[in-house]
């Protein structure tokens, strides 16, 4: 009798926790997911975010991805995009194509005022998608491949998502993450004031916050903000990377696989992450001396976290999905004196620093200029003046900063862009600020009190970094004064941070009283304005008396977990074919007499490497490496090499393969 009870009493119990967990979890917005690949040419081609011309790729580390979101309100069209891009920075010239074609597809329910489009910055993505020269230069121009690649594959990425939508809800999280970043510029952090780095008391944003998107009892979906930067494969680094952020991702989309949900999509977002370098020992390596395994450390670190954020998630996104954007030019942006310490301010003209040219603890620039040079060098100011001269209200309004490159001075448009994009998603209690740039740590913490002032303490909000334009950095007003890296690179001046608070202050009252924002400028279209300095394709031959897809030096025998299995082959070039959705390389496992595919290019055990041999017959070797992980059956495998190569004399472009001899996995 007694234990009838207990079961009767533990029945009731346990349907009082499903009935509640029910209603907490109502399906109350459409949830979509999508994701597609956006890798550029894995050869000869200059990669973004080091500005070093030698940094040009020969592989693939692993493929980038962009990974769309969409979140709508049922029975309207009112619906909200975040797009994580693999990439080193989200360029304007990206942007507007990727909104022109959403309207060829969606109309407007589509477009710049609720996408917003962020990149993770890792800084080993190919380059060249820029329309300005400031970001081409050193990849030495526009480079139409790359650029398609992103653009197409962001596109299909919402596309997939509108495909998807169902009934669904939103959970979210928040936590700290430490000993994953430290601060580069500790210098000028310091410079903030003492009662202000008392309140949060570490120079680095260890907040991470995670939405967890679920259709139904179907999870989709996740996203992460976190702020590091993407820099633990330095520029050394010569594959195709999406670094510590894109390692993170693969372990979460490979957990969810590994539970029968193949379709699910996890996102590890940038955030105000401009000072925090995830290299600890401040060298440009840690936590040790190896670059890859400092990438899988630092990733590993950020994926555990948000796996038990996802897994602890439990308070639902509930209200209205809102949002505002406006465009405003960054150089001619008056400053309210509530924004301005209390004066009226003026932004400038941009111009980058002689810090800038000093380059990071991450990788340093001209050894000649260090970091905190406020005096000017006669040799450099030639330069400048010869260059770009500055006028002498230039000089005036960047101070203290000593102008290397004055952008704005070259003709017939500058080096980067002064109308810029500034965002805000809103999905209930949570709110998206969607920058246009790099946000020091206490840049991002000054932006959000300035729209929680708005919004009310209850709003939680992420600033989500280098998204829909690329401008560079944004410091305080005290860092930009101490003149390191940042403040150097630090387009608009000094009061740059003042500028994107009251704009931002601005959208937030319009958001919360439901006002419209009237946004009259518009950026330039510069697509039939774009030049290109690197050669292409001419074309591919295998040395006499062999094929493409000829295997030169073989795979061995046997094998054990942990070692490393490579196969070098005759190949074409990897320009020929990005390969998009598809591979340069394949483990392949013999299963009942059948070959199935274990691992391709994307894998993190996998590394495709390109060389070329010979310039004049143009011949050119891949290198397969796959280094067997932990798990692995035992049994026969191969590696399969996918290329392409393009005929001397009519350019046709022919697909080809190769395998290695077999081998046992012990």
């Amino acid at each position: 009798m007694k234990t009838r009870r207990i079961a009767t009493l533990l029945l009731a119990f346990l349907g009082s926790v499903l009935s509640l967990a029910v209603q907490a979890y109502s399906d109350n917005y459409l949830i979509g997911v999508g994701k597609h690949d956006v890798t550029g040419a894995a050869a000869e081609v200059g990669m973004m975010g080091y500005a070093d011309p030698a940094q040009k790729s020969s592989g693939i580390h692993n493929r980038q991805y962009a990974r769309a979101y969409i979140i709508a309100e049922p029975g309207s069209e009112r619906a909200v995009v975040f797009v994580n891009v693999d990439a080193g920075a989200l360029f304007q010239s990206v942007n507007q194509a990727v909104i022109e074609r959403l309207r060829q597809r969606f109309g407007e329910r589509y477009n710049e005022s609720n996408v917003v489009l962020s990149a993770t910055h890792t800084h080993g993505a190919a380059g060249g998608q820029s329309h300005y020269a400031l970001y081409n230069v050193t990849i030495f121009g526009f480079i139409k491949e790359n650029f398609e690649a992103q653009v197409n594959g962001i596109v299909a990425a919402i596309a997939e998502a509108h495909a998807n939508l169902r009934p669904g809800h939103v959970l979210v999280n928040r936590g700290e993450l430490h000993n994953a970043s430290i601060n580069r510029s500790q210098p000028a952090y310091d410079n903030n004031p003492a009662e202000e780095r008392a309140r949060y008391g570490t120079s680095v944003d260890p907040e991470m916050i995670v939405l967890r998107l679920r259709q139904g009892e179907r999870d989709a979906g996740m996203i992460s903000w976190f702020a590091v930067h993407p820099v633990s494969m330095n520029k050394s680094n010569t594959l195709l990377t999406s670094d510590n952020k894109g390692r993170a991702e693969w372990r979460f989309e490979e957990l969810a696989r590994a539970q029968g949900n193949p379709d699910f999509v996890a996102s590890f977002a940038q955030s105000n992450h401009a000072d925090t370098t995830p290299n600890l020992n401040l060298d440009g390596t840690g936590p040790t001396q190896d670059q890859l395994r400092n990438t899988e450390i630092i990733g590993d670190r950020q994926f555990d976290k948000a796996l038990a954020l996802y897994q602890g998630a439990a308070v639902q996104l509930t209200g209205a999905v809102d949002f505002r954007h406006q465009y405003n030019d960054y150089s001619k942006i008056r400053v309210r004196p509530e924004f301005g310490a209390g004066q009226p301010r003026q932004t400038c003209n941009a111009a980058l620093g002689y810090a800038f040219a000093a380059g990071t603890e991450d990788g340093r620039g001209l050894e000649d200029v260090g970091e905190g040079t406020v005096e000017t060098n006669p040799l450099l100011n030639l330069i400048t003046q010869v260059l770009t001269p500055p006028t002498e209200a230039d000089i005036a309004c960047q101070a203290p900063k000593p102008i290397i490159l004055q952008q704005s001075a070259f003709k017939p448009y500058p080096w980067s862009p002064e109308v810029l994009p500034a965002s805000i998603l809103r999905i209930g209690q949570f709110a998206l600020l969607a920058v246009p740039g790099e946000f020091t740590v206490m840049s991002g913490r000054r932006l959000r009190e300035t729209v929680r002032g708005v919004l009310g303490n209850d709003q939680l909000l992420v600033v989500a970094g280098l998204s829909n334009a690329y401008s560079g950095y944004v410091t305080t007003a005290e860092e930009y004064d101490k003149q390191h890296y940042e403040g150097g690179s630090t387009h608009f001046g000094r009061w740059t941070l003042a500028a994107y608070q009251q704009v931002f202050h601005d959208l937030a009252v319009a958001l919360r009283d439901q006002q419209a924002v009237i946004s009259t400028l518009v950026p330039r279209d510069l697509r039939n304005d774009q030049s290109n300095f690197v050669t292409g394709v001419v074309y591919d031959n295998p040395p006499v008396g062999k094929r493409f897809g000829q295997v030169v030096t073989d795979a061995n025998t046997q094998y054990r977990i942990g070692d490393t299995v490579q196969a070098v082959f005759w190949t074409g070039h990897p320009r020929n074919n990005l390969r998009t959705e598809s591979t340069f390389l394949e483990v392949q496992r013999k299963v009942n007499g059948a070959w199935q595919v274990v691992a391709r290019d994307n894998d993190w055990s996998t590394q495709y490497h390109w060389l070329r041999k010979d310039g004049f017959w143009c011949t050119s070797q891949a290198t397969l490496r796959w280094t067997i992980p932990a798990g692995t059956p035992a049994g026969e495998y191969r590696l399969v090499h996918y290329g392409d190569s393009k005929a001397p004399v009519t350019g046709r472009i022919s697909a080809f393969s190769g395998a290695s001899r077999s081998f046992i996995v012990q």
